[in-house]
């Protein structure tokens, strides 16, 4: 703890990432992310503030548990690989991280089933089943009116499943009037505000309640055992939001939980939906305060074109950093694109920008 703390014009910092998914390496919009979660702690600390920076992994699910029986490895094994992957890159950038998550630490589990156990106890939780069309990819049941062609994810493209399964609910729908009404007083509260405009107009077309577990794969956090439901697993998005809490320390010893809430909390703007609304949500049925911020960013092209494996022009943050320098790289991320806005990179814009 620094000095200063201890004089009345202390103020605690927290600025958080997205923890991101172990499906596949870090690429330029993992970078981007982080070096201006980055960028705004290291100004935080040089005003003398005491600032809390977090990033991590998101480690569980149907995906990764395809992914690593694809490569014939357990889970586990491949949520190590991966997320090792990430430590690493973020510590050859530099990255001022005071905690790096992973979800399959046992203090975020135990984190993430008192909260469970939080909202059931509120009566925010109830079981029923569940039939819906199913994107493994993106991990999110979509309505037959959301999907494209009456097959296709409306986010990925890749086909659906029709999947029916008894599930555990959060009642999403209890909280959509709390959630107009935090967007419409917290002016700044979803930035930029445009996205503020297009959540609140979501919500307001009506919320239904949100499929929160899981019995057709077994990769993820257990139910409580007071629940009495070993065939349950948690949904990955309540097990990965909690992490910002969790990495404070609650459910186990609230050592840091002073920092929240978040000041600035940082997102791409295709998890927007889940952080702008499942999130806060969340955290008024466990009676915890919302954050100050929650802030999308753009995507990045290459060359006017969508980054893809099967384009093979996926830019690797690596690899730029080591052939132009840390700090061009860095500089070039933070200056080429007004934040909200998405960016197109290529070898000339860089070069340009260096020079």
């Amino acid at each position: 703890m620094q000095e200063s703390c201890k004089h009345e014009i202390c103020k605690n910092v927290y600025i958080t990432t997205p923890i991101y998914y172990v499906n596949d390496v870090a690429h330029i919009g993992h970078a981007y992310t982080t070096i201006i979660a980055d960028m705004l702690a290291r100004y935080s600390r040089l005003t003398g503030l005491n600032t809390f920076l977090l990033t991590g992994t998101d480690e569980h699910g149907q995906k990764i548990s395809q992914s690593a029986e694809l490569r014939g490895k357990t889970p586990k094994e491949y949520a190590d690989e991966i997320s090792g992957k990430f430590k690493t890159l973020w510590d050859d950038f530099d990255i001022t991280y005071d905690k790096f998550i992973r979800t399959t630490d046992e203090e975020h589990k135990l984190g993430v089933q008192k909260a469970f156990q939080t909202m059931f106890d509120k009566g925010d939780i109830y079981k029923g089943e569940y039939e819906g069309f199913y994107c493994v990819s993106c991990e999110t049941f979509f309505t037959e009116k959301q999907l494209v062609d009456e097959q296709f994810c409306p986010d990925c493209g890749r086909p659906t499943s029709i999947v029916k399964e008894e599930s555990y609910f959060f009642k999403l729908s209890k909280y959509e009037d709390k959630l107009i009404k935090w967007y419409e007083e917290n002016e700044d509260c979803i930035l930029p505000r445009a996205k503020k405009n297009e959540i609140s107009n979501f919500v307001k077309g009506g919320l239904r309640d949100l499929s929160i577990s899981r019995t057709s794969f077994d990769w993820g956090v257990k139910l409580p055992d007071s629940m009495n439901e070993p065939k349950h697993v948690m949904y990955v998005w309540l097990d990965a939001l909690m992490n910002y809490i969790t990495a404070l320390g609650y459910g186990t010893d609230d050592k840091n939980m002073n920092f929240w809430p978040a000041n600035v909390q940082l997102v791409g703007k295709d998890i927007l939906r889940f952080h702008a609304i499942y999130w806060p949500a969340f955290l008024m049925s466990l009676d915890l305060p919302l954050p100050k911020h929650i802030a999308a960013h753009g995507w990045w092209t290459r060359d006017g074109e969508k980054m893809s494996k099967s384009k093979g022009n996926v830019v690797d943050p690596k690899q730029v950093a080591d052939a132009y320098g840390l700090d061009a790289f860095r500089y070039f991320m933070l200056r080429e694109v007004p934040f909200g806005q998405d960016g197109d990179f290529s070898q000339k814009a860089l070069i340009d920008r260096i020079n």
